[in-house]
């Protein structure tokens, strides 16, 4: 595949301390690095310090640019090692997540010839910070790529200082996805936040309703057979909220739902009345599995105890678990039955949080939305073929 004038452009300049490509996703940031740029740093190193890849997981790098690069350069990619090292046409790389701050211990003290960095903005700000410092050879470089987040993001502050930079910004049009693979990701993310950062490539704040809902999300409809599933947010002072849905094979549909607030109530319900709730919302339908808030220790426990339900513990991913959930509600995959009231009452609710410098819902109104979440993040995605519906960096 032929590289595009955008990413021959970056190989002509890329020779600064910090070469970063920011903007859409699918544009064609990573390709340039995995067939090119990481190949040749790799091979022309002098052996003056560490060779490192960083990402937000271990896990990540080996999906956005390992297993890629075999692709690309058969016999010349090893596999990940138990000691985080991988071996890259003869010589010692480190591989390293870099999505917590437990991880600044690892390249403390080190001294880095070259770095390069997938998704620079998923990563903790300590571990960047200690980078910098270990990035101190003669001939150190650092090439990165991420997608944008908001405005006030700590790497977009750093890519504004007078830093030794050379920076490249891509929308999603310069890729080589096929054109109507872009035009359904256009309209699957018009509306959110999420338009303007991996289509338009733009630096942007989380603002206004998380969601687009409206009369179309919403069904008088039943499903006439199918799979079905509970997904719940646990709560005992906050409400505990309880969904039923139905998967047909194209459409998951909220059927029925359980919502109790214990302080609205000035009452609040054990686990095993809670359990009780959930036989009802059940009834006599056969449930695969019942998607559980994983912090929920004791009703989960309760749950296994009864027998009836299996229980899995719901992938408590926020932002990637919220870009699956509203790419499903735009493209008709999930509806909602208008018998769900407080679910379609916090549709209308459930808002960014402004006062946040990274992308943060506000904790109100959203205990529907979260077991909602859970239910789509967690086994929906898989059911209808769609794990791509969120960046390759966000995956678990």
């Amino acid at each position: 595949m032929p590289l595009t004038e955008k990413q021959l452009d970056f190989l002509r300049n890329c020779d600064h301390r910090w070469n970063v490509k920011t903007g859409a996703t699918g544009s064609g940031k990573s390709f340039v690095d995995f067939t090119t740029v990481i190949p040749k740093r790799v091979v022309a190193a002098r052996g003056e310090g560490l060779l490192v890849l960083l990402g937000n997981t271990r896990g990540t790098l080996e999906r956005n640019i390992l297993e890629p690069m075999r692709q690309w350069w058969p016999g010349n990619v090893g596999m990940i090692r138990s000691d985080n090292t991988v071996e890259l046409f003869g010589k010692k790389v480190y591989a390293l997540g870099a999505d917590n701050k437990k991880h600044v211990s690892r390249i403390q003290g080190a001294t880095f010839e070259y770095v390069y960095g997938d998704e620079v903005t998923t990563w903790n700000e300590e571990v960047f910070q200690m980078l910098k410092s270990r990035l101190r050879c003669e001939h150190s470089h650092f090439d990165g790529t991420c997608n944008p987040a908001g405005p006030e993001h700590w790497f977009k502050k750093f890519l504004d200082s007078d830093a030794d930079i050379y920076q490249q910004s891509y929308v999603i049009d310069d890729g080589v996805l096929p054109k109507h693979i872009v035009e359904e990701l256009k309209k699957e993310y018009a509306g959110t936040v999420y338009y303007d950062r991996y289509i338009l490539g733009l630096w942007c704040q989380a603002d206004g309703l998380i969601y687009r809902f409206g009369e179309d999300n919403i069904t008088d409809d039943f499903p006439a057979k199918g799979e079905y599933y509970i997904s719940c947010d646990y709560g005992t002072l906050n409400p505990f909220s309880a969904g039923l849905w139905c998967w047909d094979g194209k459409t998951a549909t909220r059927m029925r739902e359980y919502y109790y607030s214990g302080r609205e109530n000035r009452s609040n319900k054990t686990d095993e009345e809670y359990y009780t709730e959930l036989e009802k919302l059940a009834g006599d339908l056969s449930i695969k599995s019942v998607i559980v808030d994983p912090s929920a220790a004791s009703f989960i426990e309760v749950i296994r105890r009864h027998g009836r339900f299996k229980v899995k513990k719901a992938v408590n991913d926020v932002i990637p678990g919220i870009l699956t959930t509203a790419r499903m509600l735009q493209d008709g995959t999930v509806k909602i039955h208008r018998c769900c009231k407080d679910a379609i009452r916090e549709f209308g609710l459930y808002r960014w949080d402004e006062t946040k410098t990274v992308d943060t819902p506000v904790k109100e109104n959203d205990h529907a939305m979260d077991d909602i979440r859970y239910f789509c993040h967690t086994i929906l995605r898989h059911k209808a073929g769609k794990e791509q519906y969120i960046p390759l960096y966000a995956r678990r």
